[in-house]
């Protein structure tokens, strides 16, 4: 072997190479980033550019360990069923070697043997580049720390994003209302009358926000109780809908002005992996400590902020919005199209607007029907999804 060795990741191909003197010497596939390419911290996403392995760990351990903190803490066996996103048997830490993917030994990118080998060669990592926990060992032993790594980022279409919005779309309440009512009637009028002005466009949604919040100000226990809620007010017809999506190769994303912590059950039982929602802090003892002010969501105009991070991230061939409020509608200049949503709340601004419209709780398996209309070209490459 000479000292020539370098590896290089293609995002498209879902495949690494191994060269020796421009020569390839070896080929794997891999998984790279299930929500694309990118640079920032805490997106899940795999960086691209130059870098450079820095540290190898896990020489000699036997295959299936289970590292934390890159540290071993124990064995996995093969079939055991996880749902973790388990660092196993060998670790490259590389560096980044640009400007714009400088962060990435902090974010703690590797390249490492993984418990999910099903889904070796599809995008489904957590950011990380996944190899089998074999292919892992036999590369581990043809790099050095110094080796050069190239990640070539996307360059091929690939996959149709679908965004909806939550509270009067996927479920029949809105959220922040239904923390409002919990803490007594005179705050819950107070917060419906703020949401209906944000929802209908008559105020600027981040004054709305700071005002409800300041109102409001939930406790864990108030905040369990809507996420409940959310469950049982799930829209008829949504779990089917997003199944069917799914298997046309669709990636659904829940898009949101409520919170995060409060909808991740209602995206677990409806199987959407991604939502994209506005972070809520507790204190150890279940009482408010405030909210992600910062996130894109809590302001006008931010949903288009997060469309357009995904459709850099993943070249999507398309890009649909749906929901119910003028924030939803604001979209329309960053997706292909846009689906108004009036079954819950019929909002004249958005039914005006909407290219399409739904308009009864019914209605709602109808999407599907509107997208096989408007887009029924196939999927170029369809991956199935964590």
């Amino acid at each position: 072997m000479s000292d020539m060795i370098r590896f290089e990741v293609s995002v498209d191909d879902q495949r690494l190479d191994v060269f020796d003197e421009g020569r390839v010497i070896r080929s794997y596939p891999v998984s790279t980033g299930e929500k694309g390419m990118g640079f920032t911290e805490g997106s899940y996403r795999t960086p691209w550019g130059k870098f450079k392995v820095v540290e190898k760990i896990g020489g000699g351990e036997a295959l299936g360990t289970v590292f934390k903190a890159r540290v071993p803490v124990g064995f996995w066996q093969v079939g055991e069923i996880s749902s973790d996103d388990l660092i196993l048997t060998r670790i490259l830490r590389i560096e980044g070697l640009d400007d714009e993917n400088s962060n990435t030994l902090e974010r703690c990118i590797y390249v490492h043997g993984t418990n999910r080998e099903d889904l070796i060669g599809v995008p489904a990592s957590h950011g990380c580049v996944r190899l089998s926990n074999a292919d892992v060992v036999e590369l581990f032993d043809l790099v050095s720390e110094g080796t050069e790594l190239v990640i070539h980022p996307r360059t091929r279409r690939w996959g149709k994003l679908v965004f909806f919005d939550c509270d009067s779309t996927l479920s029949t309440i809105e959220g922040i209302d239904e923390l409002g009512r919990l803490c007594g009637p005179e705050v819950h009028q107070k917060v419906v009358e703020l949401t209906d002005a944000a929802m209908n466009g008559e105020i600027p949604i981040r004054e709305v926000f700071s005002r409800r919040m300041e109102i409001i100000r939930p406790d864990r226990g108030i905040c369990d109780q809507v996420s409940d809620l959310y469950l049982a007010t799930t829209m008829p017809g949504a779990v089917e809908l997003i199944r069917e999506l799914k298997k046309a190769g669709w990636i659904p994303v829940i898009l949101s002005g409520g919170f995060a912590p409060l909808i991740r059950p209602l995206a677990d039982a409806l199987g959407i992996s991604h939502v994209e929602a506005v972070p809520l802090y507790h204190d150890e003892d279940g009482r408010y400590s405030g909210y992600g002010a910062d996130y894109p969501t809590t302001r006008n105009l931010g949903k288009n902020e997060i469309i357009r991070e995904w459709r850099a991230a993943m070249l999507p061939e398309c890009v649909v919005m749906i929901g119910d409020g003028v924030s939803d509608l604001e979209t329309m200049p960053d997706v292909d199209t846009f689906i108004g949503f009036g079954g819950v709340v019929a909002r004249s601004k958005v039914r005006e607007g909407a290219p399409h419209w739904i308009g009864e709780i019914d209605e709602f398996g109808r999407i599907r029907d509107i997208l096989d209309g408007i887009f029924n070209e196939p999927v170029i490459r369809s991956f199935p999804h964590v």
